[in-house]
């Protein structure tokens, strides 16, 4: 994740946790959606299908500990989605 992407989520519309997520992405809420490269594929897989079938991008690439951190939360955080 780079500096310009940490700006947008400290200051961007977003949801936090793998429901949120799904809710946004299924109503056509999410830009872009981040999953956790060490989250359980059981909870993260069914989210990643879903963006797949809404074409929304995905980026799995940074650990939960980052997208909590990212988000400014005390706690890890499987998904996030960035709002429109």
């Amino acid at each position: 994740m780079n500096s310009e992407e940490l700006e947008v989520f400290k200051s961007g519309k977003k949801a936090i946790g793998a429901k949120q997520t799904v809710r946004a992405v299924e109503k056509g809420l999410a830009t872009k959606v981040y999953l956790a490269a060490d989250a359980d594929r059981r909870v993260v897989a069914p989210l990643a299908q879903l963006c797949n079938q809404k074409e929304v991008q995905v980026d799995d690439q940074s650990t939960m500990t980052e997208l909590g951190k990212a988000c400014g939360i005390e706690v890890a955080a499987a998904a996030v989605a960035l709002l429109k």
